[in-house]
């Protein structure tokens, strides 16, 4: 039997779900590539509770539900049948704060709402200063905040590694090298070095890099990079691995995993590019932020780690996928945002579903890639 050659151009959290999921399928030759230079995937640790933002993208928040609800039933799969390494995805519940206590129960009710159809969402309630000590022993704050069971943390590096490694064991080529994609007749080529590897069908799911891809082929291409920073520090002598996550009022989100081990950020730079320069000025701004909003422990943490990763947003913030205008069996998602690793391995489960000429689990036509991806010559 001849098998169809596919190639995923991009390793990221899209990249790799969609790898894990065709390289179970015996008729695919699966060749993956990723260079991984400032992947946001692999620097981001991420929050994965969508339920609760008034963001009133209607097809945005379907898509962030779905992609929640999948997470569980993904894991499990890809486990077969073992646990899920809290290390990588574990539900421990979200807190959210508001600068004021009617912000909170608006969104209560907001929650009890969207729970109709999204039961992930779990028990919802408004806790007291004291009753948030007693989950998250550090507060020392006095403010309440919304509190959500179902809301989990994922590290997206851990996650990527175990989803590749799985996809090369069922058979799945990786290749960490740059990459350009070029038309070969009626199929691709994908060359590297001195090398051309040929593909029947391709995806591209290398985010904010899209446009490199694509424009040497005559497509003009809206996406953008956003520059992500994170600050990672280490509360001695606490066990952390079963806090919940907390969101702060804005951006700045507190993910503790376990070990004392609590990842700080993401910033939200629209102008750095692709560059992926640790500013600890900055990382340190936002372990004082992290102090004044929810513990005066942050202040004398020590700090472990830094990370900076590459986002990928659209000109209005909406994602898209689908396949490429007049590229036949090539397929692309991209515009995610700091809302990837909540959407991806669903993304990266319609784009293979795309591959294996499926209905797609969620409609094309909400996030539709010829408004973003243009041919232009």
């Amino acid at each position: 039997m001849t098998k169809q050659k596919v190639a995923i151009i991009g390793a990221g959290i899209v990249g790799a779900s969609a790898a894990y999921i065709l390289s179970k399928e015996p008729h695919i030759d699966l060749t993956v590539y990723d260079e991984g230079t400032g992947q946001g995937t692999s620097a981001a640790a991420g929050i994965i509770s969508p339920w609760l933002s008034k963001r009133r993208n209607k097809k945005w928040y379907n898509m962030v539900k779905e992609g929640a609800a999948f997470y569980p039933d993904f894991l499990n799969s890809v486990m077969d049948g073992e646990s899920v390494p809290s290390s990588v995805y574990k539900r421990v519940g979200t807190l959210l704060f508001k600068h004021k206590d009617k912000q909170l129960k608006e969104l209560f009710d907001i929650g009890l709402k969207r729970r109709i159809h999204a039961p992930e969402i779990g028990e919802l309630a408004i806790l007291s200063p004291q009753e948030i000590k007693e989950l998250v022993p550090i507060y020392t704050k006095n403010k309440s905040a919304l509190y959500a069971s179902g809301g989990a943390r994922v590290d997206g590096e851990k996650l990527v590694d175990l989803l590749l490694k799985k996809a090369v064991s069922n058979g799945a080529r990786l290749i960490r090298e740059q990459v350009k994609l070029e038309r070969n007749n009626h199929a691709y080529a994908i060359s590297y070095g001195s090398k051309k590897d040929s593909a029947d069908t391709v995806i591209l799911a290398a985010a904010a890099w899209l446009p490199k891809l694509l424009e040497p082929l005559g497509y003009s291409v809206d996406v953008r990079p956003q520059k992500g920073q994170l600050v990672e520090v280490a509360l001695n002598g606490y066990e952390t691995e079963d806090w919940p996550v907390i969101m702060p009022e804005g951006e700045r989100d507190i993910i503790p995993f376990e070990g004392g081990s609590v990842v700080i950020g993401a910033t939200h730079e629209n102008d750095k590019g692709f560059d992926l320069e640790i500013e600890k000025e900055t990382l340190s701004a936002m372990i004082k932020e992290a102090s004044h909003s929810f513990s005066d422990h942050f202040s004398s943490s020590s700090i472990t780690s830094y990370r900076s990763g590459t986002r990928a947003y659209t000109s209005d913030f909406a994602p898209f996928m689908g396949e490429v205008p007049e590229l036949e069996n090539v397929y692309a998602a991209s515009g995610l945002g700091s809302t990837g690793l909540t959407a991806g391995p669903l993304v990266g489960k319609c784009l293979s579903e795309l591959v294996l000429n499926r209905k797609t689990s969620l409609p094309l036509e909400d996030y539709p890639i010829n408004q973003y991806v243009k041919k232009t010559r």
